[in-house]
């Protein structure tokens, strides 16, 4: 199989990676879009201590070996990949394996990235259609203590934004070592009394890899806005394709025989593709009585992955395990609110009361394949997924000293899964009350506390919430295998005190002590499309963070962030755990995540940074016995700003050659000289030391 031709569609052909290859990378962009975001203090403007924004000039200060990396600027998210740069990140925080995006909210431009009741897992969220030059700055919370966030905010959120205009036309092209090159261009003009701004962009990226991900991307971009973001509207259209092969994790045991080096693969026909388009609008109008707000998007999305994760414990060789998962999805939804701008018993003080609502339609596959031929249908599923929900908050300063940020939301969903297999399919309900509570105290020598308590929740599978049997086994033996269903939606609490400082000149730091209670752990199976019911957790940690600029151009910043995972009821061995190694951990929780950066800024020519990540050891099995190692890298960027049209950056990737690795799993598999699944960590190395060099240009 030729593998630059992915899941049946060419990869990008050279006439259109020409047409792109002209392009700017983030640092060229600094220069532009510093002047959208103000960045400052968040005394007197942020209602929790974690709670934070993020604007194009940090974005600029250390690089990003994928453009999901930005949201590694949120302390203490990881955010790392076990597969091809094709498939969504996985994300870390809070002493949660978010997998790829279950209990983390992100959004792009009011869209949300997560996708619900997704072939692969829940909440999946594909980063690989942000533009990262087009971002203006980013928005985060940890926590589930706002009521205008929902569905998957219960660990935090991010909102991302883009630009509405540029003042200069934008291009650039970069290489690097690892076979990976790029090319971005964008331009802006005036047009009906507004700004058109158009984009597009090429990346190709090979990695380290035996076989190489061939990855193929193209990204473009469409936007018309009129007014300012206070007063104005906005419609964008976007467009994303890509193509990859994947070497997904490997077992420790087939490094170890010689079978494969550490950057091979069991199964050289892994792989997939995706797309995306969409087309959003927004609109706000703000005057002397309040502000109202209202967007509306249509997305659609397909996505197929081939995956073999455990090579031969279902079918023996020649046959093997790896499976296809497929969809095809349209999501249609919207957003309305209202804020009132007044007073409360003489004090200051504005509500917001908004709606929102979304519904994806969806065709959902799962196939056992070889080499990507299926020789078994285990699940054919179309589904249609709907949720509303209403909120009002409540913002009073009721002394000089004290102010208080109070919510009250309700949601609502349904959902209808039609299966090929009939005890599959059926209708589920759930609602779901979430009150939020947020006080706040000071300042007090440029210093305020903070105290946080509210509801949340992450929806589930809905094939999890309807399915009575478990189709692939039911398939295999050739009688009922009955599975119990999960809940729809599943509930959090959370609990937050904290303090922020700025005591000092040019020094700002914070703390937080928190408490996040789970009330089920659910997993999702790939290989039966089904979701497990989970254990309980709570998790309880400290977070802190600081920044230093003891010089106009020069910045010191870091974030540590410590959390103890447990299930919260007594152990019962779960079935997903080696026989005979029950116990409390929760598997993946890393208990320490950290960073640390130097950013140097503006210092005549050049600039550039050097930043530090450090992803601490994780328990693998729920009684720790096995644990994952740390891994700790080193980045740096340099830049020389050659005239005012012209830039040169210079990266550098795992700067000291690290052989840690980016994840670790511990699950059994069987290779083809094996007569019985042995159980053993399963990996993905990071990256060995790389280069990457930008030339950037605007005109």
């Amino acid at each position: 199989m030729d593998f630059g031709e992915t899941c049946g569609k060419p990869a990008w052909r050279a006439p259109v990676a020409l047409a792109l290859v002209l392009g700017l990378t983030r640092a060229a962009a600094a220069q532009i879009l510093d002047e959208v975001v103000v960045t400052g203090s968040a005394i007197g403007a942020a209602d929790t201590a974690t709670q934070g924004a993020v604007g194009a000039p940090q974005l600029e200060e250390f690089p990003t070996y994928r453009a999901g990396e930005l949201l590694e600027t949120v302390p203490g998210l990881i955010v790392t990949q076990h597969s091809a740069e094709g498939k969504a990140n996985q994300y870390f925080m809070r002493g949660f394996n978010l997998d790829h995006g279950t209990d983390i909210d992100i959004t792009l431009g009011d869209m949300p990235v997560n996708l619900r009741t997704n072939a692969h897992a829940q909440g999946y969220s594909d980063l690989n259609f942000m533009i990262p030059e087009l971002v203006s700055g980013l928005r985060y919370s940890k926590g589930p203590y706002f009521a205008d966030q929902g569905d998957f905010a219960t660990a935090g959120a991010v909102s991302i934004e883009y630009v509405d205009t540029l003042p200069h036309d934008l291009a650039s092209m970069s290489a690097g070592t690892l076979g990976d090159y790029r090319g971005f261009t964008a331009m802006a003009r005036p047009w009906a009394a507004g700004n058109l701004l158009l984009a597009a962009e090429y990346d190709h990226v090979d990695g380290p890899w035996a076989i190489p991900d061939n990855f193929n991307k193209g990204n473009l971009l469409l936007r018309y806005s009129r007014g300012t973001r206070e007063n104005g509207f906005s419609v964008t259209g976007m467009f994303m394709d890509d193509a990859w092969h994947a070497t997904n994790q490997i077992p420790e045991r087939a490094v170890s025989a010689g079978l494969i080096g550490v950057s091979g693969t069991i199964d050289p026909s892994d792989g997939g593709s995706s797309e995306r388009y969409s087309l959003s609008a927004k609109y706000v109008d703000t005057d002397a009585a309040g502000q109202f707000k209202a967007n509306a998007y249509f997305i659609g999305s397909a996505l197929q992955l081939f995956n073999d994760f455990d090579f031969y414990v279902t079918f023996p060789p020649p046959v093997g395990d790896q499976f296809e998962q497929q969809e095809r999805r349209h999501i249609y939804g919207g957003d309305v609110s209202y804020t009132v701008l007044d007073q409360l018993m003489g004090r200051e003080s504005d509500t917001t009361v908004g709606v929102q609502t979304r519904t994806d339609v969806v065709n959902l596959g799962l196939f056992e394949t070889t080499g990507r031929v299926v020789h078994l249908t285990v699940r054919d599923d179309n589904v249609v997924e709907a949720s509303g929900g209403v909120y009002a908050e409540n913002r009073t300063r009721w002394l000089d000293k004290f102010r208080t940020v109070a919510g009250l939301r309700e949601d609502v969903f349904w959902g209808d899964d039609q299966s090929t297999l009939a005890a599959n399919s059926g209708v589920a309900r759930m609602g779901m009350f979430s009150p939020k509570l947020n006080a706040i105290l000071g300042p007090w020598d440029n210093t305020e506390f903070y105290f946080s308590g509210g509801e949340g929740f992450h929806s589930n599978d809905l094939r999890g919430a309807v399915s009575t049997v478990n189709a692939l086994q039911t398939e295999l033996t050739g009688s009922t295998v009955n599975q119990p269903r999960t809940p729809l939606l599943t509930k959090a609490y959370g609990y937050e005190a904290g303090i922020r400082s700025a005591i000092a000149p040019q020094v700002e730091v914070s703390a937080a002590l928190f408490e996040l209670d789970l009330g089920s752990e659910a997993t999702f199976d790939g290989d039966a499309a089904g979701t497990s019911v989970g254990r309980p957790s709570t998790r309880r940690g400290i977070e802190l963070t600081g920044s230093y600029t003891p010089l106009p151009w020069l910045v010191l910043s870091g974030d540590f962030a410590f959390t103890r995972a447990r299930f919260a009821d007594t152990d019962t061995g779960a079935a997903d755990v080696e026989p005979g190694h029950p116990g409390s951990y929760i598997p993946e929780a890393a208990k320490i995540i950290a960073s640390a950066e130097i950013a140097v800024q503006n210092l005549g020519a050049w600039d550039g940074g050097l930043r530090f990540r450090y992803f601490g050891p994780r328990p693998l099995l729920e009684d720790a016995s096995v644990r994952s190692g740390p891994t700790a890298l080193f980045d740096a960027r340099i830049g020389y700003r050659i005239n005012d049209r012209l830039k040169t950056q210079f990266d550098v990737f795992n700067l000291f050659n690290s052989h840690a690795h980016q994840i670790d799993y511990w699950y059994p598999s069987q290779l083809a000289n094996e007569t019985s699944p042995v159980y053993d960590i399963h990996f993905k190395p990071v990256e060995p030391l790389s280069f990457r060099l930008t030339a950037a240009l605007t005109f």
